[in-house]
């Protein structure tokens, strides 16, 4: 074998198709809203771990859970990259008409892209937190919050933080 790239063969790099079930899909016997994204510091050196934030409120009817996912992407890459990536998820039991506040790490070495080693490079990134994929055409119903935060500093190896 000598074409070592992913793309074309995983989910993460078909490029516009998507999958027939994505990560989190299933049923849900109630709907949830989410709202209040906070990314803490929007800035950060390129060494450093995002904090995140979010408010989950489950609008309906019934007890239930859902699982919050937290996607990244990258806007610019110096190698390819997936469309975006999953970075943390966590299922949370929400009681009807009530909210909880999840708090989240995103770390720097999930920044990290291969180019014949882990680098970490500056730029600017989108966070996804929702119960779905981004642009998930299976719709579940639950929706996706964005924010991009940039990181700033000079490309090294990951090694190197």
């Amino acid at each position: 074998m000598e074409n070592y790239t992913m793309e074309g063969r995983t989910y993460r790099y078909y490029g516009q198709e998507a999958p027939l079930y994505p990560f989190g899909y299933g049923l849900s016997y109630t709907t949830f809203r989410y709202r209040d994204l906070v990314l803490s510091p929007p800035v950060l050196p390129i060494c450093a771990n995002l904090s995140v934030s979010v408010v989950l409120e489950n609008t309906g009817m019934r007890d239930s859970e859902e699982v919050v996912q937290l996607y990244l992407r990258w806007e610019q890459s110096s190698v390819p990259v997936p469309r975006w990536q999953l970075v943390a998820f966590r299922r949370v039991a929400v009681l009807a008409g009530q909210e909880a506040k999840l708090s989240f790490q995103v770390l720097a070495e999930q920044r990290a892209v291969w180019a014949q080693d882990w680098r970490l490079e500056p730029g600017t990134f989108t966070l996804f937190a929702g119960g779905q994929q981004p642009g998930q055409k299976t719709r579940a119903p639950s929706e996706v919050l964005s924010a991009r935060f940039g990181v700033t500093g000079t490309a090294r190896p990951l090694r190197g933080c």
